[in-house]
């Protein structure tokens, strides 16, 4: 028969114990530490914030289900002391330990800043505010102030013409600087020697290009017409006369639900009502896309100084190298939107 040892039953309950507490030490930090449904909670640190501000987010949003052993074991692994601001992806069953060790080497989750058509700065200044740490108040006063632009070669007329429609990785908390410092590093690699030699062929800058591109962009989503329309505005610039644009024209107004241009909106006084001034517009009308301003460099060469909408509903244009022509082909179009207005009425009466 086996002997009956109590001290020795004790010492095997208190490794059992050590081991069962050690375990369970483990778990709460090697195991699932997240109490949050979704698969990606995004925890945001501002910029200026301490980890006291951080604790009590963690608690007051139920990020971890201990957050009491996170900050033991944030303070062991010298956390506090290596506090970093930005935006970080926690998944759903990581655990603190993972969790501690990304927020201390700061390993942020990169944004995407998708852009693709924005006519103004301030729509811009809206979509960045939204991705970003900083509000669209600071971004757009950063996008008017000449001083600050002027170390990019924009100024707040231009400045729109870096921003090319692509997608743009950022992390959550830089200044706007770098944010324009990204996109015209983009739109410097964009504008190689072969497309600078392109447009000093038609004797234009890239920016010339670019408001070109950006006109054409606003005519028309037809891709089989954008080189010939660049080929009609670049005619007029060529003769001496007005662009006669009508997107420049909603631009100047802010109105870009204008469905048809009449004689009162062309009184406005502005540098970009091209029915008006003479020349281009000081920038561009909207983000240029890439294909455009390829299909302005490669416009072919015409005689036209005019186009209209073909009727029917293709999107396709006609052109004509004069005014008589031109008022023809403008008629047609006219009649088929008069034929048009009367079966709709015919119906509506029905």
């Amino acid at each position: 028969m086996a002997e009956n040892n109590p001290v020795k039953k004790i010492v095997l309950f208190a490794l059992a114990l050590l081991v069962l507490i050690a375990g369970i030490g483990a778990w709460l930090v090697a195991g699932p530490g997240t109490s949050f449904e979704k698969n990606t909670y995004y925890l945001e640190i501002p910029t200026g914030s301490n980890y006291q501000q951080l604790l009590e987010k963690i608690e007051a949003e139920s990020i971890f289900s201990h957050p009491s052993i996170f900050n033991l074991l944030a303070k062991q692994l010298d956390y506090p002391a290596r506090f970093k601001a930005g935006r970080y992806a926690i998944h759903k069953g990581s655990s603190l330990l993972a969790a501690i060790r990304m927020l201390r080497n700061g390993r942020q989750e990169p944004v995407n800043l998708v852009i693709t058509k924005l006519r103004t700065k301030e729509d811009f200044a809206s979509l960045a505010g939204r991705k970003l740490e900083f509000d669209s108040l600071a971004f757009i006063s950063f996008l008017n102030n000449n001083d600050s632009l002027r170390r990019f070669g924009f100024d707040s007329s231009t400045v729109m013409a870096a921003v090319l429609p692509d997608t743009y990785s950022f992390y959550w908390n830089i200044r706007p600087a770098t944010v324009l410092e990204k996109l015209v590093k983009a739109y410097d690699q964009f504008w190689t020697d072969a497309r600078k030699q392109q447009a000093a062929a038609e004797k234009l800058k890239p920016l010339q290009v670019s408001i070109i591109a950006s006109i054409v962009d606003e005519e028309t989503n037809r891709r089989q017409d954008m080189g010939t329309i660049a080929s009609v505005y670049m005619n007029r610039l060529n003769k001496g006369m007005r662009l006669g644009a009508d997107p420049t024209v909603k631009f100047a107004l802010r109105n870009f639900g204008l469905k048809r241009i009449y004689e009162k909106h062309l009184q406005v006084e502005s540098p970009y009502n091209t029915y008006r001034v003479y020349g281009l517009p000081p920038g561009p009308i909207c983000t240029p896309q890439k294909t455009t301003i390829d299909e302005v460099l490669n416009a072919p060469s015409t005689n036209y100084l005019f186009f209209v909408a073909k009727p029917g509903f293709s999107g396709a244009h006609a052109f004509a190298a004069d005014y008589q022509e031109h008022l023809k082909l403008a008629r047609q179009y006219q009649a088929f939107l008069d034929s048009l207005m009367k079966a709709k009425a015919a119906d509506s009466a029905r």
